[in-house]
């Protein structure tokens, strides 16, 4: 038992709290009382000191949970509860994150890595603004420290001990320092190469929100009402961006790890990142306008507090335990709800009540907005945003007003919709269309010439966005579809947008401009529109049930309508597709294919097999037979092979499932064949119980001699020799021992031959016998006598059912239009950060000006 590290890594945490605060203070006492960029040198010098203290503790934290896992210090109940012994290393980075403790360490880094940066890029500004960073980072600490203070719990620590953890096991009084040998595990859905990724990003852009606002609120406590934009608005670009690629990462683990053929699931923790995110795009439209033409600043303030507001709420979702069973993501309670509401409660009274007390001071424009004002429509998109995320929040929060209720003493009967997706599409789809529509009019009104008369601006891209909607009603009637009005008003948005997107950003390559970075971004969310409705709306089920029979009574009607039953190496016919289903294989780490686990010999140990025979790959072999190998048992990958008959082309998938009881059962997960248009989206439904051990029949002896032949219902096997066995797989053979073996070759279906070699094996006068299982053919033979008088060998064959699976599979029509349209919005609002110089030069010269001498208007994100 190692309680070092622990300690070591508690007293870091504790360190790391001690340090903020003490930066908090130093900032607030350095920028008390004085102007920006003159902040008190004692004070300052104190408080960048403490800021590198808490960095380099936090750091340290880091370390001490990260080897608790890495070194499988089982005695932590953090690394007990995440981890194993047989977890790859990438999977122990998604330990880490996995529970409360890690992911609000993994947030608190991310903090300090900009504070940083804040301190290197924005040094008039450090003492205000990092007096806010600060002081949300000894909140956040305070969330890990884990003591207990005047008989009140303050946090729970990532480096408690199990024995301190599960207190009431009678382990710990026949042995305090019991330690267990393996770990829980991560769960099963996490081990997937996007949780590595996802989750630092998704936390990356939540640290982001911070920056606006901090800078806000430095901005409303120095006085400096209007200067905090300029240097906030390329780190709120930054924050869009990641932010936004975060949660499309996770729509893509989803996507491609879930069976419930979407990205999207408006799961409630999926909102609770999604509206944060819209806010956060709509208050940096207002920042924007303030920097570009003078207007909408009270506007940016109140969304800025609003989106950093709602990422606190957001904790609060998804780590008070409020969501119950209304979310599978939600964290389970640790006893912080109450913790959650104070940070919450100090953080948006604190904003507001500064807000309110500076409102009358923040500049209102004068300017009158009029239809062909670009200002206006960047207003209504913003607005549009904002209703949006009140449809998501005010749904989501259903949870939150029964358990306020109940607080207070009134009983509450409200409940989530029936059906969510239908509830939240009806209304965020047509919250999309109208931002396509507004970004479009507002890019084109934007960055039109002055001589261009505004209609005439926007009837070219309006007239190919309705010429392109006709063809694409006309193109899917042709394919045996229709399009309903609301299809139509979607894809002509969609279009809407690409069109005038693409025409802003055409226009200003001809005139030699730099290109927008608002421009490229709207043209990504036009895309994103387009893909979710295509392969939304437009997703066909190609794994249709013809045969005229139930698959099986325990599916529902719609499972037995829509997915195929495939026997093991038995083509069946799939919408244009010949379909075979042709064994399981198992992942074995260092090979860069899965193996058959026919090749496998399975041991007592659920990580280890023997090698049945040479296992190659390519013109590599990695293992020869009774060679002992490690293999990752967690998953069965059952590959399947599809064939188009239209065009011969073939591929082979390899979706998984696994036997979760934790988690309700068969846990499927997709494997997906990418094409340029579409995507082949195919899922186990449902297998054999491999939990059940496997139904064989009686035994039937068969007295056979070398080279007889053996008929077995439609197959026939020919005995070809009997000879020595050298390796006998999952026996180690001992000086003495004799091992035969049978050499027999079963012909099945369509000739495919299958070798068998049972083994009889004699030690000590003793009588051993490995059968061979072939799993294709549900046979189990074993050479049961030897006769050598007469040379007659007795095989014992036993028969089960043949090995099947339930498959579902989907075409995804156009989805790599959402995943590029993505990458395109990210990459815009990277362009737009980085181009603050040049369109800071731009600023200065009027819009007037620069529309009479033919120059584009100042670039703009919106």
């Amino acid at each position: 038992m190692n309680l070092l590290i622990g300690n070591l890594g508690q007293a870091s945490v504790i360190l790391a709290f001690v340090a903020a605060a003490v930066a908090a203070y130093g900032y607030f006492q350095a920028a008390r009382g004085r102007a920006l960029g003159q902040a008190d040198a004692s004070w300052l010098q104190l408080a960048r000191g403490a800021f590198f203290v808490h960095g380099a503790a936090v750091l340290a934290v880091v370390v001490c949970l990260f080897n608790i896992i890495y070194a499988h210090r089982y005695e932590y109940y953090y690394a007990w509860s995440h981890s194993s012994n047989h977890l790859p290393v990438q999977y122990m980075i998604s330990c880490f994150w996995e529970g409360q403790e890690g992911s609000f360490l993994l947030w608190i880094f991310w903090h300090v890595v900009l504070g940083l940066a804040i301190m290197r890029f924005n040094k008039q500004w450090e003492a205000p603004v990092l007096a806010v960073f600060a002081s949300v980072q000894a909140f956040l600490v305070s969330m890990i420290l884990g003591v207990v203070v005047a008989g009140v719990k303050i946090g729970s620590s990532p480096f408690i001990l199990l024995r301190d953890f599960m207190v009431d096991l009678p382990v710990w009084k026949l042995n305090p320092n019991f330690v267990p040998k393996d770990g829980s595990g991560l769960n099963a859905l996490l081990q997937n190469y996007w949780m590595v990724i996802h989750p630092p990003t998704l936390f990356l852009g939540f640290a982001l929100t911070l920056v606006p606002f901090a800078f806000a609120i430095a901005g409303l406590w120095k006085k400096e009402i209007t200067t905090w934009v300029k240097p906030a608005l390329p780190w709120t670009a930054l924050g869009g961006a990641v932010l936004g690629i975060g949660i499309m990462m996770g729509a893509y683990w989803a996507y491609e790890t879930l069976n419930f053929g979407g990205y999207w699931n408006w799961d409630p923790v999926e909102n609770a990142v999604y509206i944060p995110w819209l806010v956060l795009i709509a208050a940096l439209h207002g920042m924007v306008l303030w920097q570009r033409r003078r207007t909408g600043l009270r506007t940016a303030y109140a969304l800025v507090v609003a989106t950093f507001v709602l990422v606190l709420y957001a904790t609060f979702l998804t780590r008070s335990g409020v969501l119950g069973n209304a979310s599978v993501h939600s964290f389970t309670d640790l006893g912080l709800s109450g913790q959650l509401i104070i940070y919450l409660a100090f953080f948006t009274v604190g904003a507001i009540a500064l807000l309110a007390a500076r409102w009358k001071s923040i500049p209102v424009s004068e300017k009158e907005l009029d239809a062909y004002s670009p200002e206006l429509w960047v207003f209504v998109g913003a607005t549009v945003l904002c209703l949006a995320a009140f449809q998501v929040v005010a749904t989501t929060s259903i949870p939150v007003y029964n358990s306020f209720l109940g607080f207070i003493g009134i009983k509450s009967n409200l409940a989530l919709p029936a059906d969510q997706i239908q509830h939240y599409t009806r209304i965020q789809l047509w919250a999309g269309v109208l931002i396509g529509l507004f970004s479009g009019i507002a890019q084109i009104l934007w960055w039109r010439p002055a001589k261009e008369s505004p209609l005439n601006a926007l009837a070219t891209p309006t007239m190919l966005a309705l010429l392109t909607t006709a063809l694409v009603v006309l193109l899917t009637r042709y394919f045996g579809h229709t399009m309903s009005a609301p299809y139509v008003t979607l894809t002509l948005a969609g279009l809407f947008g690409i069109m005038t997107n693409a025409s802003a950003i055409f226009g200003l390559w001809r005139r030699r401009v730099q290109l927008s970075g608002g421009a490229v971004s709207h043209l990504g969310i036009a895309l994103m529109l387009l893909g979710i409705l295509a392969s939304a709306g437009y997703s066909n089920t190609i794994s249709r049930n013809n045969s005229g029979k139930l698959i099986s009574q325990d599916l529902s009607n719609e499972d037995n309508e829509n997915n195929v039953l495939l026997w093991r190496n038995e083509t069946g016919a799939m919408n244009g597709y010949d379909v075979t289903y042709t064994g399981q294989y198992l992942d074995v780490p260092g090979l860069p294919d899965y193996v058959n686990t026919q090749l496998l010999y399975r041991t007592d140990d659920e990580y280890k097999a023997v090698a049945r025979g040479e296992i190659k790959q390519g013109d590599k072999t990695y293992y020869h037979t009774g060679d002992s190998l490690t293999i990752r048992p967690e998953n069965t990958y059952y590959r399947v092979e599809y064939n188009d008959k239209k065009t011969g082309q073939k591929f082979t998938l390899f979706p998984r499932a696994q036997v979760n009881e934790e988690m309700g059962g068969l846990l499927a997960s997709p494997a997906l064949q990418r094409f340029w248009d579409h995507d082949i989206y195919s899922h186990i439904s449902s297998v054999p119980d491999p939990r059940k051990e496997i139904p064989w029949s009686a035994a039937v002896p068969h007295e056979l001699s070398v080279g007889d032949t053996l008929f077995l219902n439609d197959y026939f096997a020919v005995f070809r020799a009997i000879e020595q066995a050298h390796d006998v797989p999952g026996i180690k053979l001992e000086k003495g021992d004799i091992a035969l073996q049978a050499d027999m070759i079963i012909t099945g279906e369509k000739g495919r031959e299958y070798h068998a070699h049972p083994v009889f094996l004699l030690r000590d006068r003793q009588v051993g016998r490995v059968p061979e299982i072939i799993e294709d053919l549900g046979l189990k033979i074993s050479l049961d006598q030897i006769d050598p008088v007469k040379g007659k060998f007795t095989f014992a064959i036993s028969t089960t059912g043949k090995d099947y699976i339930i498959l579902k599979a989907t075409e995804k029509p156009f989805i790599n239009l959402l995943w590029g349209g993505t990458l395109l919005m990210g990459l815009g609002l990277v362009l737009s950060m980085r181009q603050r110089k040049a369109s800071r030069a731009a600023a200065v010269a009027s819009p007037a000006a620069a529309g009479r001498a033919g120059a584009p208007r100042p670039q703009a994100v919106a």
